[in-house]
């Protein structure tokens, strides 16, 4: 029976966060740990990859953390990001985080609706005279270049910050006790099998979220025993809450 669940993200900012709520109705320990950390390249590392912020006249975004690094990178880099620059992001929410940087224009801003690139697309082809910057992180895929290549955009992509492991102390160690933990990429998989090389199928029920989180956890020999989304359950809490309520009858 699943009685201490190790969430592999950060503790959520607002209480009403529904793993509090599953917390409360199904009486289980829900620890926040995550097994993975974003760090900043350097300015040295920036500068060796010979990206001149002037070129560009336009940014995707893809994440949070693609923001964040882009203006701390320019701000090392003494440069003033122009109000002629245009954004392209993958969702409403990534958007409106670049407020926290700059102000907010609406019409130099665009934005997809399912967080997948492709949704960018049309409004990057109406804007086909511009010069993209792409933000990536040092594990990201080809597809982004891929497909943008294929439309005919003028683009780089710059590595500007990378996925490393949170180190565990030797308390947690030693008191890691978890009947379950749930991942959601497969950089916290290779984290798990890395801090615990000795962990074998069955030691520990596996949740993922999307599917090459999923296959890394097989590919680490792991079987699962959440994987969301579904049609179904579209979301980690809506699959966890099915999988509690199944275990318990």
């Amino acid at each position: 029976m699943v009685k201490k669940i190790l969430v592999s993200q950060p503790q959520p900012t607002s209480n009403k966060s529904l793993y509090y709520t599953i917390s409360e109705d199904f009486g289980v320990e829900i620890v926040f740990r995550p097994f993975i950390k974003v760090e900043s390249v350097s300015i040295q590392e920036f500068r060796q990859q010979h990206v001149n912020f002037n070129d560009y006249t336009a940014i995707i975004f893809t994440s949070r953390h693609a923001i964040d690094n882009y203006f701390a990178l320019a701000k090392e880099a003494r440069f003033n990001v122009p109000e002629t620059m245009k954004y392209f992001c993958v969702t409403e929410t990534i958007a409106l985080y670049i407020q926290k940087y700059t102000q907010y224009r609406k019409r130099k801003i665009f934005f997809g609706s399912s967080g997948k690139i492709d949704d960018l697309i049309p409004s990057m082809v109406k804007h086909k005279n511009e010069k993209y910057l792409v933000p990536v992180s040092d594990v990201a895929s080809n597809c982004i270049t891929e497909l943008l290549d294929k439309n005919g955009l003028n683009h780089t992509e710059c590595i500007m910050y990378r996925t490393v492991n949170n180190t565990f102390s030797k308390e947690e160690l030693k008191a890691f006790d978890y009947d379950m933990a749930l991942f959601f990429s497969p950089t916290g998989i290779k984290a798990l099998k890395e801090t615990f090389p000795d962990l074998k199928d069955g030691d520990l029920k596996i949740g993922t979220f999307g599917p090459a989180t999923a296959q890394a956890a097989r590919d680490a020999g792991l079987s699962l025993e959440i994987e969301a989304p579904t049609e179904k359950y579209p979301s980690m809490t809506s699959a966890l809450r099915h999988y509690l309520q199944e275990t318990a009858e």
